[in-house]
C-alpha cells in the first residue's frame, strides 16, 4: 500500500518531499501529495518510511488502503 496524505491535516512544510528517496512527494496548492505510482514505502532505502517519520503532524501520512502493496523486486 503506497502512503497518502491527509491534505486537510498537512501543514505544507515539505519536510517529506526532501526526505523522499523516490521523489514521489510534490507539492500543489500548500499541501503536499504522494504519486502513488512512485512511492514504496521506502522499501530497499531504509527500515522506516521516511516522510512519516519527518511529518510534524502525527497521523497525518497513512497507508492508502484502497491500492495494493508496493512489491520490492528481487
Amino acid at each position: 500500500m503506497p502512503l497518502k496524505i491527509i491534505d486537510t491535516q498537512c501543514t505544507g512544510c515539505q519536510a517529506c518531499e526532501q526526505e523522499c528517496p523516490n521523489v514521489a512527494i510534490s507539492s500543489k496548492n500548500g499541501v503536499c501529495i504522494i504519486n502513488p505510482k512512485k512511492c514504496t514505502e521506502c522499501l530497499g532505502h531504509y527500515d522506516t518510511q521516511q516522510c512519516v517519520a519527518v511529518c510534524p503532524v502525527e497521523n497525518t501520512i497513512v497507508f492508502d488502503d484502497s491500492l495494493p502493496r508496493y512489491q520490492l523486486r528481487a
